[in-house]
């Protein structure tokens, strides 16, 4: 008997120990439990991808999560876009963001859960597709997100917005769903959160940027005109190849000699399209740019740039205003995302207290775009963050720097995130960071 109370007292010691540990380590742990269901999850959604504006089985089983984790769910929101809400008492609302959409990449991971998915693009091309740009984790972590909130209410209060968005890579998803009312339908959040997949970070890990994370991307076409003949008369034509050329030249001083050095900005010149046999010159020439910059006046500068350079260039060449390029924006403009300085600052305890100081990497800005920008972007402006969630199999990450090897990149046939410990990081910091934003305030009267 004296023995066994011994062991009670131990036992309980014990356990209130590993409390105290679990709530050092942050206030969103993952359940062992949880994780076999989340890994099945992610697999399900990595062999089932779909591309962008085709995402109706994929919102159908995060609706079915969402709704199973106790979220009161509304599906068709700008397409195939999904909001779910969660109230618990008063207090702020709380925005997480996930995207749906996968590529047309065929996979080369080897992996026993790899996609053998194939679809019809809006090309009526048939084309392999894959997760290659990790939204099946995005996804996963949200719904363990999800599911942790809705069985430990007592220790947040406020209201829980997640959004499954499709189209992100298509830049065209959040327009949509604010165009379709998204914070008129909803409760307007007082703060957006969101993560995305690092290539380059290991497992276990977060980066995080303050202020400008990714850029404005802007599309262009330039449709150069000229004359076009014979090869061997060029005297008589106005050679539009040759123009082309040189707006393509001149286009890169606009980056060199106009910016501020202490600024940045990529003008890329992806794609040219002319002339039909080689002793025939053309009438014409398409040239299809990608523009990328961080604050809304470089973005406008750079778009007035290439048009004022390209008709220089054609006036210099001597046409007449009838054949002066065309020059076209596209409207799939996406903003920069931009984590508000304040807002980062504070999550970075959440951050360090979750993972560790060493486990939090401050990273530099990318050149990549995301349309999580737009939901900060509304007026009033919204505090946003997105993070980057490490996904690199740590192993391969120290092997690849000791060897001073290439990592797949994301949109990459070979890119292969390790599930287990991204997701179970993903979730603890998502969790903690929404605890961090909605505290306990003794008030539980709900809404």
């Amino acid at each position: 008997m004296k023995s066994s109370g011994i062991f009670l007292v131990l036992l309980g010691l014990f356990l209130q120990l590993n409390v105290g540990i679990a709530k050092a380590a942050g206030n969103g742990p993952v359940e062992i439990a949880e994780l076999p269901y989340l890994l099945s999850l992610y697999e399900h959604l990595h062999r089932n991808p779909e591309i962008s504006f085709q995402e109706a089985r994929t919102a159908k089983r995060l609706s079915k999560e969402l709704s199973n984790a106790g979220f009161e769910v509304t599906s068709n929101v700008g397409g195939h876009g999904v909001v779910a809400l969660l109230k618990n008492g008063l207090g702020p609302t709380v925005m997480l963001r996930t995207d749906m959409d996968a590529l047309p990449v065929k996979e080369q991971t080897g992996k026993p859960y790899a996609s053998t998915a194939t679809t019809i693009d809006d090309t009526g091309k048939t084309v392999s597709v894959m997760h290659a740009c990790g939204h099946d984790i995005h996804m996963t972590t949200a719904v363990g997100t999800a599911r942790w909130l809705s069985s430990h209410r007592d220790q947040w209060q406020g209201t829980v917005i997640i959004i499954a968005q499709p189209a992100e890579e298509r830049g065209a998803g959040a327009r949509a769903m604010l165009a379709d009312g998204l914070f008129e339908r909803f409760p307007r959040p007082d703060y957006n959160l969101a993560l995305h997949v690092s290539a380059y970070l290991p497992a276990g890990t977060v980066g995080y940027a303050p202020g400008y994370a990714m850029a404005n991307v802007d599309s262009v076409d330039i449709l150069v005109k000229g004359v076009g003949g014979h090869g061997a008369y060029p005297h008589k034509t106005k050679d539009p190849v040759v123009l082309a050329a040189r707006v393509i030249s001149e286009l890169q001083t606009l980056i060199s000699r106009e910016l501020s050095p202490l600024d940045s900005g990529v003008i890329t010149v992806g794609s040219i399209h002319g002339g039909t046999k080689r002793n025939i010159i053309p009438d014409s020439v398409k040239l299809e740019l990608t523009v990328r910059s961080y604050t809304d006046e470089t973005r406008q500068q750079l778009l007035t740039g290439i048009a004022r350079t390209a008709e220089a260039a054609a006036r210099g060449y001597g046409l007449a205003d009838d054949l002066l390029p065309v020059v076209t924006n596209g409207n799939d403009y996406t903003p920069a995302v931009y984590n508000t300085p304040e807002l980062t600052e504070r999550m970075l305890p959440v951050l360090s207290e979750v993972l560790g100081d060493s486990a939090v990497i401050e990273i530099p800005p990318v050149m990549g775009g995301e349309d999580f920008a737009r939901y900060g972007r509304q007026e009033p402006r919204i505090p946003s963050h997105m993070f980057m969630l490490g996904s690199v199999e740590p192993r391969n990450f120290k092997k690849a720097e000791l060897e001073k090897t290439s990592l797949p990149s994301l949109h990459s046939a070979l890119f292969s995130p390790e599930p287990k410990q991204t997701l179970e990081t993903g979730v603890k910091v998502m969790t903690a960071m929404v605890e961090e934003l909605l505290p306990v305030s003794g008030n539980t009267q709900q809404d």
